[in-house]
């Protein structure tokens, strides 16, 4: 038979409303009395009926979030972060995935609805805020991560991604090259922006290329690798072909690597390239990548912190927030050309 309040609260010769408050960490409970009580429900192994208490306080304690994809590395860090910040205050996290898909990910949210979810967190695929209208609607609250909307009034939480393009841009030109190529995400709002600072970058500098050194991805998941192989085999057709490309995200970056070795290349030296996202195998690449770092785990953090604001202001109108993290460079082989890295480099 399950434990219940009044057990514990008959045990310690206590009032239910005590062992309630203690549960919900309320602040007019003494130490002596709050360790007795958890000390009490831990030798029972008491588990609270969340579904009991939601009808009683209206909160699931549960945070819904939404990504492209789960095994993409950059939103699997994100969702630690949210984690790390959302266990400390007890709350659950309910994941899914749209797979870069707008009906399902449409399906998805009207899911999270269904659920009562407190807040939602979502890097959307959709092209219209049609969606979002109607968790609106419904009252509850979200947050943007990675992609926005222009011109939507919304709370956001991602990296600097027109700095992103600048950094990485300005990284290949320090290392000497001058024939930058840029492989791109999708319409994507990161995508847009990364292109918009590898075009600043270059203007910065001076320099024009060819509007052929600029090549649509296909995919910005972690398949991206196959459509960055693609486009960098488009590139080294080229002539003359280029001497640096900034890829839109690592996965993408690994496939242009990849092309340029098989090609009989040398990375940097014939080529070098630099990415997007610093994921956690960057480092350990035939050729270590240079990346962009966006600050994933700690986007989650942000995300999960601002989310729980929403919910602690219980409805009441807030302005939207729009937290924006500075990127930054982390250099390593791909384009460290006054280096001998010749060997290393090769096709083999």
């Amino acid at each position: 038979m399950a434990v219940r309040l009044k057990d514990i609260a008959r045990d310690l010769n206590v009032s239910v409303v005590t062992v309630s408050k203690v549960l919900r960490n309320h602040g007019d409970i003494s130490r002596g009395t709050r360790e007795r009580v958890l000390k009490r429900m831990k030798e029972l192994n008491y588990r609270p009926n969340l579904a009991a208490r939601a009808l009683v306080t209206g909160r699931t304690r549960a945070i819904g979030v939404i990504v492209p994809d789960l095994v993409h590395p950059f939103f699997s860090e994100v969702a630690k972060g949210l984690s790390r910040v959302l266990r400390k205050k007890s709350y659950g996290l309910v994941i899914s995935s749209s797979e870069e898909d707008p009906e399902l990910e449409r399906d998805e949210i009207d899911q999270m609805l269904a659920r009562r979810v407190d807040a939602l967190v979502i890097a959307s695929t959709q092209w219209s805020v049609e969606s979002f209208r109607r968790v609106e609607e419904q009252g509850t609250p979200y947050v943007l991560i990675d992609r926005r909307f222009t011109g939507m009034s919304a709370n956001f939480v991602g990296v600097d991604d027109e700095r992103v393009g600048e950094l990485a841009t300005g990284h290949l030109i320090e290392a000497g090259c001058r024939r930058i190529a840029h492989i791109r995400g999708s319409g994507i709002s990161p995508a847009l922006g990364r292109l918009e600072g590898y075009r600043r970058a270059l203007a910065r500098h001076h320099l024009t290329v060819p509007a052929a050194y600029i090549v649509a991805g296909e995919s910005a998941d972690d398949a991206g690798h196959l459509s960055g192989r693609r486009a960098m085999r488009k590139l080294l057709a080229l002539n003359p072909r280029p001497d640096g490309v900034f890829c839109f995200n690592d996965p993408t970056a690994m496939g242009a690597l990849e092309a340029i070795l098989e090609a009989g290349l040398r990375v940097p030296h014939d080529v070098a390239v630099a990415g997007c996202g610093n994921v956690h195998y960057s480092a350990l690449l035939r050729v270590p990548l240079t990346s962009v770092d966006q600050q994933s785990r700690l986007i989650g953090e942000r995300a999960a912190k601002l989310a729980l604001s929403l919910v602690e202001a219980k409805g009441a109108p807030t302005r939207p927030r729009t937290v924006l993290l500075e990127p930054r460079l982390v250099a390593r082989e791909s384009t460290a050309r006054g280096k001998e890295t010749a060997n290393v480099c090769q096709l083999k």
